[in-house]
This record gives C-alpha cells, sequence and structure tokens, in this order.
C-alpha cells in the first residue's frame, strides 16, 4: 500500500507517495504531464520489491502546490531538492513523458545523484509541427493546474535546440523506453535522445505512450533487471 507524505522544498511544497522498505535502494518515479505519483500504482508494488518508491506530484499535479510558474527547470530544481531532503546518497530515477524530460535534465545537471535513468516515452526538445495550441483558460474539472498545459505547449512549440546537447552529459546508465507507432511522441526523436546518451539502450514496444499502465509486465521486464544491474549490457 502507498503512504502519502508532503516535503516542502525549492520553495514549493510537494506531496508524494511512498511504497517499500525505507532501508532499500531509493527509486524515484516522476509522472506525466496531468497526472500524479499515483499514476504509477501498476508498477510501484513490484518495483518496491527491490526499492523504496518515491513518486511525486510535480507541481501544480494532484497534492502538490499549484504556484502557477511551470518551466521545466522549476520542475528539475524540485526534484532535485527533493532528493536532497531525502538524503546524501545518489537514487534511481524513472520518468514518464513530461516526468522523462524533467529526469533527463535532472540527470544532466546533478549527475551526482544517480545510479541509473529510465526514460518512458520522453518528449525530444523538437518543435512540434503543427504547433500545439496554448490554452487561455481552464476546460473545468482538471485535477491539475491548467497553466501547466500553456507552459508545456509553450515549450513543445519552441524548446531550446541547446537541450540536444545536454542529453551527451548524462553519465549514469540510462534505459529509454519508446512505446511504438501507437503513441503520438516521435518514435524518430526518442531514438535520437537514445543515441545522444552514452552508452543507453533503447527498448521499443508496441504499447503506445502509456507504456508501464497499457503493458506493465513489459515494463518491468525490461526496468526490473536494468535496476538490478544498470551497467550490464
Amino acid at each position: 500500500m502507498d503512504d502519502l507524505r508532503t516535503a516542502h522544498v525549492n520553495g514549493v511544497r510537494l506531496a508524494y507517495r511512498t511504497w517499500g522498505d525505507p532501508g532499500a535502494p531509493p527509486l524515484v518515479l516522476l509522472h506525466g504531464r496531468g497526472s500524479d505519483g499515483a499514476d504509477w500504482a501498476p508498477v510501484a508494488p513490484a518495483l518496491a520489491r527491490t526499492h523504496r518508491v518515491y513518486a511525486p506530484d510535480l507541481r501544480g499535479h494532484g497534492g502538490s502546490e499549484w504556484p502557477g510558474e511551470y518551466a521545466f527547470e522549476a520542475m528539475r530544481d524540485d526534484v532535485a531538492a527533493l532528493l536532497d531532503s531525502l538524503g546524501p546518497g545518489p537514487v534511481a530515477l524513472a520518468g514518464h513523458s513530461m516526468g522523462a524530460v524533467v529526469a533527463y535534465l535532472l540527470a544532466a545537471a546533478r549527475p551526482e545523484r544517480l545510479t541509473a535513468l529510465v526514460l518512458e516515452e520522453p518528449v525530444p526538445p523538437d518543435p512540434a509541427v503543427p504547433p500545439r495550441a496554448v490554452p487561455t483558460g481552464p476546460e473545468g474539472g482538471e485535477a491539475f493546474d491548467w497553466r501547466v498545459i500553456a507552459a508545456v505547449n509553450r515549450w513543445i512549440n519552441a524548446p531550446e535546440p541547446c537541450w540536444w546537447d545536454l542529453l551527451g552529459g548524462i553519465a549514469c546508465p540510462t534505459l529509454v523506453i519508446a512505446g511504438g507507432p501507437g503513441s503520438h511522441v516521435s518514435q524518430d526523436g526518442i531514438g535520437r535522445i537514445a543515441a545522444r546518451i552514452p552508452g543507453a539502450r533503447l527498448v521499443a514496444t508496441e504499447a503506445g505512450h502509456l507504456v508501464h499502465e497499457a503493458d506493465p509486465e513489459r515494463f518491468l521486464a525490461e526496468v526490473s533487471p536494468f535496476l538490478a544491474d544498470p551497467r550490464r549490457p
């Protein structure tokens, strides 16, 4: 069963869920846009057999604070501060979609904090064609701040090209998981992300964008052995 907690880090309140033995190696899971830490429920209990699992609600989502500022760099710094609050030791980090962008930025900025990196359907820093619509108000009923959609769509339309160069500085073992033709994310772009990260291994599936939800067995079959021995070929 998951345990919901809160931490005040980087000037915001983050809610996070935990699973597993507090003494086990730490694994942090970052959800995609419009979701929260509960999104990892299909796989977190299995991952918690070997790890202490932490799944935060990123700023603007779920039980975390909705400050109105949603730059990826702010989310990266939130997670970095959360890791520091959990302890000085390095952690394994996994992210899905938007959370994978946060994860690869953190891996590039704080290499000493990570033992392993899993990127599930990471969004490449390429301009969207055609551009994404940027909302100007809420649609109603969202369990997240609508301004997250606006901020991320603005980034998707005009990402920082230098972020491709950041990928080359990621030093920890990395597993990249692609969802195949059923995903809305460019599979070519995901392949180029894997090619930019030194030594990264790319796994292609047919699960679509939500690999860990649509095919948790395949997700765990790839991720669990990787986390057990990240440096194996």
